[in-house]
């Protein structure tokens, strides 16, 4: 299952993403969204677990947590529309 999160500290790194997440079960993929031109993390990032029961898990003890000093949202994310 593929997580999006939300309201995310400039100053979080993916490292430290993947070790939150990490807690409630295995991570397949964790990636931040940077700014192509200034490669700095634009608040929100991807991650997904194989297992939906730990997704869901993540996403209910997580979700408007804070994290380096930011609340975050967590929530499924929905595939992007066709084009």
């Amino acid at each position: 299952m593929k997580l999006i999160i939300r309201n995310l500290s400039r100053e979080t790194t993916e490292a430290a993403l993947k070790s939150l997440f990490e807690a409630h079960g295995a991570v397949q993929s964790c990636n931040l969204v940077m700014d192509k031109e200034t490669g700095k993390s634009k608040g929100f990032g991807f991650v997904e677990m194989p297992k939906a029961t730990d997704a869901k898990a993540a996403m209910k003890t997580l979700n408007a947590t804070q994290v380096d000093g930011c609340e975050i949202r967590v929530k499924k994310a929905e595939p992007k529309p066709k084009k």
